[in-house]
């Protein structure tokens, strides 16, 4: 049996201690879970968006890893700041275009591909400050490693080459043309153009 005591004007108490709840200042208990959980979603969100932004970050790089060692001709226009960069003046109604870029620390490359007719290819090599005199036939000037990056072959023995190097000045790409004039009414065009950074 557990003693009471009583102590004039109060209530009777028990032996058995209470633990009373700590009280807030506007007289309510506190909630230790409550503000742990806080404090756990403060720290928890932030770091969940940045692991979440880190991941999207590393697959939008190795997407644009992948797109970039693609190594095969896209069949379409370069677009109009590749042109201008690479000094490669796409005439307007040629068909079958594609074009191919590859970038690294010390040089850049755009290969383009288009067949025309003979005054698209002679209007071609105008805006590139030459004639389809400086076309020396039976040469083909697009080195065999770069026609290997894009799958261009250019040595075949059947076909009739001809082709010239233009660079306008120091600070301009270097463009090398290929072009097959087996047909003559419709000649294919090479392009590899190298910008040394």
């Amino acid at each position: 049996m557990t003693a009471t005591h009583q102590t004039s004007g109060s209530v009777p108490t028990t032996g058995v201690t209470r633990v009373s709840t700590p009280m807030t200042p506007g007289g309510r208990p506190r909630r230790r879970w409550l503000m742990m959980l806080s404090i756990a979603l403060l720290i928890a969100v932030p770091a969940g968006y940045i692991v979440l932004s880190a991941y999207q970050s590393r697959e939008s790089g190795e997407h644009k890893a992948r797109g970039a060692s693609a190594q095969t001709m896209v069949y379409h226009w370069p677009s109009k700041v590749q042109r201008r960069i690479y000094d490669v003046p796409v005439p307007d109604g040629v068909t079958y275009v594609g074009h191919y870029e590859t970038n690294s620390w010390e040089r850049s490359t755009l290969y383009v591909q288009f067949r025309s007719t003979p005054d698209q290819l002679s209007f071609f090599l105008e805006e590139l400050g030459t004639t389809r005199a400086s076309l020396n036939e039976g040469t083909v000037t697009i080195p065999r490693s770069h026609a290997d990056t894009v799958g261009w072959v250019l040595d075949d023995p059947a076909r009739a080459y001809a082709g010239t190097i233009v660079q306008q000045s120091p600070a301009e790409p270097e463009v090398a043309v290929t072009v097959d004039l087996t047909s003559a009414e419709r000649p294919r065009v090479y392009v590899a153009s190298t910008t040394e950074q």
